[in-house]
């Protein structure tokens, strides 16, 4: 089931991408003017604005919703609803313990004289 909302997920977010490339410039911040664009006697700009404006606000919505719902798997499949204070008192193995199961070979014979500066 997760991988069914994660998909349809993607197919949201290049939706809204395409919408929102599609949508017609108001000729703002760059001083580029949007054109009424090929539309001809289809469709009148100001029409074709809000259909577009609606789509990209449900699918807008439906992303936003399945963002949750993705959020809300995640969180269950993770450490079992364990909080952070929970985790923090599993301890790991002391270092005595580590170092017993190390192989002689690894740990040098001596210390290596290096000059500690003070």
């Amino acid at each position: 089931m997760e991988a069914v909302v994660l998909v349809i997920h993607l197919i949201l977010a290049l939706a809204i991408i395409g919408l929102v490339l599609l949508q017609r410039s108001e000729g703002g911040g760059l001083g580029i003017g949007g054109g009424g664009g090929g539309l001809g006697n289809v469709a009148s700009a100001k029409s074709m604005n809000n259909v577009l404006t609606r789509a990209t606000a449900i699918c807008a919505t439906a992303f936003f919703c399945t963002s949750l719902f993705l959020g809300i798997l995640a969180g269950k499949h993770s450490n079992a609803g364990k909080s952070i204070l929970d985790r923090l008192e599993e301890t790991p193995a002391p270092i005595g313990e580590m170092m017993e199961e190390a192989p002689a070979d690894d740990i040098p014979a001596e210390a290596p004289s290096i000059p500690i500066a003070e």
